[in-house]
């Protein structure tokens, strides 16, 4: 057939072809993909450091622990394959809380990681054992600090609100809240496409409101 000829055929698997898979793909991102809201009643982070806040902003929580010393190796892999990857993201931060005490330690390690960073989108935030304590119990999760340290970090949303992930994979429903810091492949396959997701669902509303003024006032 005259029609199909080897033009035609260039022209479609170069433009075409990948036009209609971003459709289709885009399409179903925004009828399927949410990132589950794990618990609403999340402390905010103003309990720990009265100058911090986690509303308006998609933050990112984990605990650096009184040694970080042999902690800061998880805290290097969540650096270099997530904050990079979000820190053009003006509503973007990553809180990392530590004990009152271990300032200088801290301040080494804020040091080290600022020689190959843009440090900007990190609050370091220091407080009292009993406040980070009762920040963390309100996330209410099955894991617990381990001398104020865990290996988990945490997705906390523009309201304040800890998400989730939940997988059904050969019909076995597998939730994870927090992210492992010490496994490069979670954060880089897992921990990245839940935050892109959520980023997603902030788009999509976006554009529904936009939609929906337009269609009020008429145009």
């Amino acid at each position: 057939m005259k029609f199909f000829t080897k033009k035609r055929i260039v022209l479609f698997l170069l433009f075409i072809f990948p036009l209609m898979c971003f459709l289709l793909l885009s399409t179903g991102i925004n009828n399927a993909a949410k990132l589950p809201i794990y618990g609403e009643n999340t402390l905010d982070i103003s309990i720990v450091d009265s100058t911090k806040t986690l509303k308006n902003k998609v933050s990112l929580i984990c605990f650096l622990g009184g040694d970080i010393a042999n902690n800061k190796g998880g805290v290097f892999n969540l650096n270099q394959n997530i904050y990079k990857k979000f820190i053009e993201h003006n509503d973007f931060q990553i809180i990392a809380i530590y004990p009152k005490g271990t300032d200088k330690e801290v301040l080494s390690f804020k040091k080290e990681l600022g020689a190959f960073t843009d440090m900007a989108k990190w609050k370091f935030t220091a407080g009292s054992r009993e406040n980070i304590n009762t920040f963390f119990d309100s996330f209410k999760t099955n894991t617990s600090l381990d001398n104020f340290y865990t290996s988990d970090a945490f997705i906390v949303d523009k309201n304040g609100y800890l998400r989730e992930r939940t997988d059904d994979e050969e019909k076995k429903e597998r939730k994870l809240v927090g992210y492992d810091m010490n496994s490069v492949a979670e954060l880089k396959k897992i921990m990245k496409d839940d935050i892109n997701v959520l980023y997603y669902e902030y788009y999509a509303a976006f554009k529904n409101k936009n939609k929906a003024d337009r269609k009020e006032v008429g145009l």
